[in-house]
This record gives C-alpha cells, structure tokens and sequence, in this order.
C-alpha cells in the first residue's frame, strides 16, 4: 500500500518511526512506469514500512528541495534520517534487500557517525566532497 506524498505531509511522514521508503516519478517517466510495480509489490510484501510516492510533475518545489535530478529516485529514511537515496529503477530483490539492511542498522550508531561527520564539518576537517565550497 503506497501513498501520495506531497510538499504538505511530506516532513511529517519522513519524521515517523521506523522506515520510509520513497519513490520519486513521473508519469512521461519510462523507467517509472517500469519501476511502478514493483515498488507497489514491494510495498504488499512490507505492510510494516511507510511507502510514499512524490509525483515530481506535480510537486516541482519538492522535488527541486531534495535535488531530484533524475528519475525515478529511491530515498529511504529510518527514524527522520536519510539512510539511502539512489536514482533509477531497482528490481524487486534489491529493494528487499535494501529495506532489510535499513531495517538491521543500529541507529545510534548512525545517530553517532553523523554527530561526529558535522563536527568535522564544522571543524573544517570534511574529508568528502559535498559538492559545494568550504
């Protein structure tokens, strides 16, 4: 079971315990199309996950937020963290197996990892390229 996630609900959706998993399409999209289904039978396979669609048509300004440069996009949250965020259609088993390894993190240990990434950041020290200036 998906929903229809816009600019309005979207902040209180990712915020939510657990995991969400978000799809970012369109409907001029090939490769959306292709991946429609089989986020949907992913969703029935994982009644216990929030799964949300974003029409990026519709909701330009969101998309435009979350840098959605190509579709579709995958973004997956776990307790109000982005976990993981890729573009182009993932088949079936390896959208299982990404909610799986999601699902198995310890998140205070994530939590921690990224404490200590922005202090660093802040610190000047970022060893990574965010694709801005520092």
């Amino acid at each position: 079971m998906t929903q229809q996630i816009t600019s309005e609900n979207f902040e209180s959706i990712v915020a939510k315990e657990g995991l969400v998993v978000l799809d970012f399409w369109a409907s001029w999209c090939g490769p959306c199309r292709t991946f429609a289904p089989v986020f949907e039978a992913a969703s029935e396979r994982h009644p216990n996950i929030t799964w949300g669609k974003i029409n990026t048509e519709e909701q330009e300004e969101l998309a435009g937020a979350l840098a959605i440069k190509a579709i579709p996009t995958l973004m997956v949250f776990r307790d109000g963290v982005l976990i993981f965020r890729e573009s182009g259609a993932v088949p079936g088993p390896v959208l299982d197996e990404i909610v799986e390894k999601v699902s198995a993190l310890d998140m205070n240990e994530v939590r921690r990892q990224i404490a200590e990434h922005e202090a660093a950041h802040a610190r000047g020290e970022c060893s990574h390229d965010h694709g801005h200036e520092h």
